[in-house]
């Protein structure tokens, strides 16, 4: 039987590629700490997202790896998540107890904007991270619904200055809504807006999160632009459906944010496809690749695909999302690979951003 060595388990690890990096371990730095002490080798990884639904099996595919190596009789595997803070505008302050904000837009309405924020959300913390939502959107308000909060709920102020976000699902959550009457409009003008939305970002005592979501207004007019030049966005999703005319206003959305120096992490397509309760039959209402298209025509990544279902509605409007009243099901899923996809796809965007040139003066 032949020692083993460091090099060694670097070659394995590197034959193993991170679905969600896109990278090997090795080559995306994750690995924190490799033990050798005979037959017995420990490894530790590290990675930047959470989670806590891929971790173990993933740790499990590298230990049995591990262990195919000559020399190794033993090997464990421990992979660990570290939410670090990331912003796309150096000159934006960042928010007081927040890592990261995730800005969930559409360039129109209808196309399930709300509900991929609010299951997004939820799959973010049910991977382990520490996670609010911020519902940006005044003139149609819906995060409370969905999250199954009664009408007439108050958020408690403290201290005479911060609203206290309310708690559901294990998810912090903050609208207008919860400071008007649900059947008032909001009759304001956009600047009106702007300030509110903004005051309710930076006047909001969140806890301790790894992310914000912020459920933005459709479209990609003044109350889109502050958000994006005052409030410290990691990145952006953005939501379409397969329609022609969904994805031009999607295609509008891409270029505002682009404007504006904000990472797209990628684009989530909604009602991509119906299949009949009856038959099984499957047809494209909206059209069909649509979302993908869009994607590779911007050269971001098609985060998920998800159907036209009645159960999404229902779920959402009863105020249990998908991710919460059906964890174990399949649509489920699509939202927690949606989830990791775009925790990693922030690591991987502050990765790509080019560093600041050293600036030094000298007498001469």
């Amino acid at each position: 039987m032949s020692a083993v060595n460091r090099a060694a388990v670097e070659t394995v690890l590197r034959q193993y590629t991170d679905p969600y990096l896109n990278q090997d371990p090795v080559s995306a730095g994750c690995v924190r700490a490799i033990d050798i002490q005979g037959d017995r080798v420990s490894v530790q990884l590290e990675i930047g997202y959470a989670a806590d639904l891929f971790k173990s099996g993933w740790a499990q595919m590298l230990q049995m790896a591990i262990e195919g190596l000559d020399g190794v009789t033993v090997a464990s595997v421990q992979v660990t998540s570290v939410i670090a803070a990331h912003k796309a505008q150096a000159q934006v302050p960042g928010l007081a107890n927040v890592k990261n904000v995730i800005a969930v837009a559409s360039g129109k309405g209808g196309v399930g904007k709300s509900t991929t924020a609010a299951n997004l959300a939820l799959a973010l913390a049910r991977e382990g991270a520490k996670v609010g939502i911020l519902d940006a959107d005044i003139y149609g308000p819906s995060q409370g619904i969905m999250f199954g909060i009664a009408e007439g709920t108050r958020p408690q102020v403290k201290d005479q200055k911060w609203f206290v976000p309310l708690q559901s699902h294990g998810v912090e959550v903050m609208s207008m809504a919860f400071l008007t009457d649900d059947n008032t409009p909001m009759v304001w003008r956009g600047p009106m807006v702007s300030g509110a939305l903004l005051q309710l970002v930076t006047q909001t005592a969140w806890g301790d999160l790894d992310y914000l979501v912020i459920d933005m207004p459709p479209g990609t007019g003044d109350i889109q632009l502050t958000l994006a030049q005052k409030v410290p966005v990691a990145g952006a999703v953005i939501v379409t459906t397969p329609q022609d005319l969904a994805l031009l206003d999607a295609r509008k959305g891409v270029e505002m944010f682009r404007k504006v120096n904000i990472p797209v992490l990628g684009v989530v397509e909604n009602m991509a496809v119906h299949i009949c309760s009856n038959c099984g039959h499957a047809e494209h209402l909206f059209g069909e690749g649509g979302g993908e298209k869009l994607a590779t025509q911007y050269g971001v990544e098609l985060l998920a695909s998800l159907p036209l279902s009645m159960v999404i509605r229902e779920q959402a409007d009863g105020g249990k999302p998908t991710v919460i009243a059906e964890p174990d099901s399949q649509i489920a899923m699509v939202y927690q690979e949606l989830a990791r996809h775009v925790g990693a796809r922030i690591v991987l965007q502050e990765a790509a951003m080019p560093a600041m040139p050293n600036i030094t003066v000298s007498d001469d």
